[in-house]
């Protein structure tokens, strides 16, 4: 592992370190909004004082946050920590259920959150006894629910000054729930050098400066990107537009530098007929330098495309929750479609076989392990973690292989994979040759439970409109020929054997494939 630095800061000491160095540059910019380092870091400590007055000054305290891509987010994320709280990250998309858990499970006492998400919280604040105070962070102008209180009236009555506090580097910062793709929602625990470590890590990676302009195109805003920005010193422009033009329109009128989109936003905007028709200079700007996606996996066709219309490198990384997230990021000469990358500075990684546990070779195929100072301190309510072995390392459950330059290669989900007559079945892989046919607007495999052969390919396939015959009868010759066009390019074992008909993929609350969900339906009809 090679040799690096991080400060040794506590989280908001980012933000505060940003505002001494730099006061009027810009932090975040939005479309009407543009808060300097000064000012983010006054909004912050505002939060801070509000927090140490409302826990009496106390240190286990747990403070819900949304993170909605506005500068709120970033003054509350600071703001929380340096008032001694931690920060329960809490997605405003998850639904009522799932909200119902994170602040359940955490036992959060405050809650920082648009009114959409103030209004559920009121509605269940009888059976979430640890919460007492709700702050509805979206303005004065919305709706804020009986009981809450304006975040605007939090920063004009709190105190400008709050107590200073320097936590343990190794206390816990903030509590980020996984995305529950193979079971219920954990509660991940990270700690101040975790985070730190972090967005130090994603500044090298990512090779940010204080001349670095970011544009975050993302539905939410991501800590990953937050921290690693204000390490840095860089401009976050937020553009909360869906439209992938619009953004690039914005990227080239701010001189962004890096450009940050989620895969199924680039995807839309390879196959977007209006971009190879716009004017060279409007494609992200002449300072842009790469376009880095993250979160999911990025078609090599659509990664190509974007790289030949844009003209600058389209970057994949990888990473999770657990690990704060990033772990590998592809460097702008070896950004090879397909790949995620070199592991980050300060980070190890090796493969090991599914089965033996045994250190596998170049190119082989096996589970993911890594290490560093990124990787948590373990699971809420859990004394001690499975996944993290004696010596650190942490499998990830993610399969994949190693090339000869030491960069990573994804598979599958190690949960997702499955054997036919004992030879290893990638979704993934099955998935990306099934959805090549014109027909197929989306698809999802998984395996159905056999005796013989231990699982057979199933495929559910979404049919795009003009695709979709009148019967169900014609409806199974065509799923039948999807299959076997499919089938001339798989493998023996992993030919689909049993088609279905669906009308949308399930999907998790962040767009993944559900596919915990398909194989448990899947069980249930394969054992009745």
């Amino acid at each position: 592992m090679p040799d690096f630095t991080y400060p040794d800061l506590p989280v908001h000491g980012l933000l505060r370190t940003a505002a001494e160095r730099d006061p009027h540059g810009i932090a975040v910019r939005t479309a009407d909004t543009a808060l300097s380092f000064r000012e983010l870091a006054a909004r912050a400590d505002r939060i801070a004082a509000y927090v140490q007055q409302e826990t009496a000054g106390r240190t286990d305290v747990r403070v819900g946050v949304a993170n909605v891509l506005d500068p709120v987010f970033a003054a509350a994320y600071y703001g929380v920590m340096a008032g001694g709280a931690q920060v329960v990250l809490v997605n405003p998309l998850i639904g009522d259920d799932g909200l119902r858990h994170v602040f359940a499970a955490s036992g959060a006492e405050i809650a920082l959150v648009p009114s959409a998400t103030a209004q559920l919280l009121a509605k269940m604040q009888d059976t979430l006894p640890a919460l007492r105070s709700i702050v509805v962070t979206d303005g004065p102008e919305m709706a804020v629910p009986p009981g809450c209180v304006p975040l605007e009236t939090v920063l004009e009555t709190a105190s400008a000054t709050p107590r200073r506090v320097d936590p343990d580097r190794d206390s816990v910062a903030c509590v980020q729930f996984t995305t529950g793709t193979t079971g219920p929602p954990k509660g991940v625990l990270l700690t101040h050098r975790n985070v730190v470590a972090n967005a130090w890590q994603t500044a090298q990676a990512h090779r940010l400066g204080r001349d670095s302009v970011t544009v975050n195109h993302l539905p939410l805003y991501h800590v990953m990107h937050l921290n690693s920005a204000l390490y840095a010193g860089a401009c976050q422009v937020l553009c909360k537009d869906p439209d992938p033009l619009v953004s690039l329109a914005v990227a080239a009128g701010v001189g962004a530098t890096h450009y940050y989109g989620l895969p199924a936003r680039l995807h839309r905007l390879a196959a977007d007929e209006r971009l190879a028709g716009t004017p060279r200079e409007a494609r992200g700007g002449p300072r842009l330098t790469a376009v880095l996606s993250g979160g999911s996996g990025l078609g090599r066709e659509a990664a190509r495309t974007l790289r030949g219309l844009l003209g600058v490198p389209v970057i994949q990384g990888y990473g999770m929750a657990e690990l704060s997230p990033l772990t590998h990021c592809q460097a702008p000469g070896l950004d090879r479609p397909g790949a995620v990358g070199l592991p980050v500075p300060g980070t190890a990684c090796r493969l090991v076989d599914v089965t033996t546990r045994r250190t596998v070779d170049v190119w082989s195929t096996g589970e993911v392990q890594v290490k560093g100072p990124q990787l948590m301190a373990g699971y809420l309510g859990e004394d001690s973690c499975a996944r993290i072995d004696v010596d650190g390392w942490f499998s990830t459950g993610d399969v994949g292989y190693v090339d000869d330059d030491g960069a990573l290669w994804l598979v599958d989900r190690l949960d997702d994979i499955f054997k036919y007559d004992n030879e290893i079945v990638s979704p993934s892989r099955v998935e990306q040759i099934l959805g090549a046919d014109p027909r197929v607007a989306e698809c999802v495999v998984a395996g159905w439970p056999d005796r013989e052969h231990g699982a057979l390919v199933w495929a559910g396939v979404v049919l795009r409109p003009d695709d979709r015959p009148d019967s169900a009868h014609q409806t199974l010759d065509v799923l039948e020929s999807v299959a076997a066009r499919a089938n001339e390019h798989l493998a023996h074992f992993e030919r689909i054997r049993l088609t279905e008909a669906l009308d949308a993929v399930p999907r998790t609350p962040v767009g993944k494939p559900a596919r915990r969900l398909a194989r448990l339906r899947l069980k249930e009809r394969a054992a009745s």
